[in-house]
């Protein structure tokens, strides 16, 4: 299970690199933005971009002399398990949502072709979109669930805190994430984020987005718009392309982890 940092503000002196000085500016901005960004498709592809971002320039820090002279030390041994196992727990995440879009996806495109050649079994192809639906809410829930078991862990070298943190911030999204595609109404910060930013539990507006607007269509029986279906298949769309960009960083930056321990 992976396991937090005590964090501090200021992770890496500036007088190291001018790299540590842009990953702290990076996680400044995407404290920032978790604090005041809004449940939206729109805002969330853009904070996996971001995420992206902090995980090429993690990769990067890696790389650098200083990096590789403190993570293969013993003192550190914990801590790296625990940034490993964190990545490792990231990208699992990215393969879940990643298999839940896929299938939200493929039933969308079934109904869009049935109402474009108007012959069919239109309703029961609702029907069956309806019970994965179903399905995929309640496992999204469990896994909301799960990513609220959390322990602490000291790190015992201040310039790893960086790592510690960049997991909370992902870990985080997630949260946020699994909640707009679940259609929950509300949903509280991951708690270990919420220590780590000093942020109170945030409540969801309860607010329709894609997802429940087409779940409201398709459960009411009224007519259905397809304007709607392409807008969340759009969006499912935009969402896979940020999942799949975020775990290409996250195996690029987990190799270069192994490899620094290797040699």
């Amino acid at each position: 299970m992976a396991v937090s940092f005590h964090v501090r503000s200021n992770s890496y002196p500036s007088r190291l690199h001018p790299q540590a000085a842009h990953v702290d500016e990076q996680l400044t901005r995407l404290r920032s933005s978790d604090e005041t960004s809004t449940s939206s498709s729109s805002s969330i592809c853009q904070r996996l971009d971001k995420l992206q971002d902090l995980h090429e320039s993690l990769d990067k820090l890696i790389r650098l002399p200083f990096t590789q002279h403190t993570l293969p030390l013993e003192k550190n041994k914990k801590a790296v398990e625990q940034i490993l196992d964190g990545s490792l727990r990231i990208l699992d995440l990215c393969n879940i949502s990643k298999d839940a879009l896929s299938q939200m996806k493929e039933g969308l495109m079934e109904i869009q072709s049935m109402l474009r050649r108007k012959r069919g079994d239109l309703s029961g192809e609702v029907k069956k979109y309806l019970a994965s639906r179903k399905s995929i809410k309640k496992s999204l829930q469990k896994l909301l669930k799960s990513l609220k078991i959390k322990q602490d862990q000291e790190c015992n070298d201040e310039s790893l805190a960086a790592f510690g943190e960049a997991e909370a911030i992902t870990v985080g999204l997630f949260d946020s994430l699994l909640c707009f595609m679940s259609g929950s109404k509300t949903c509280s910060k991951w708690s270990l984020v919420s220590k780590l930013m000093n942020q109170k539990k945030v409540t969801c507006e309860a607010q329709a987005n894609e997802f429940t607007r087409v779940d409201s269509e398709f459960e009411s029986e009224k007519t259905l718009k397809m304007d709607d279906v392409q807008i969340l298949e759009s969006c499912i769309h935009d969402l896979e392309d940020g999942l799949q960009s975020l775990s290409k960083s996250l195996i690029k930056y987990r190799v270069s982890i192994l490899n620094t321990l290797g040699h």
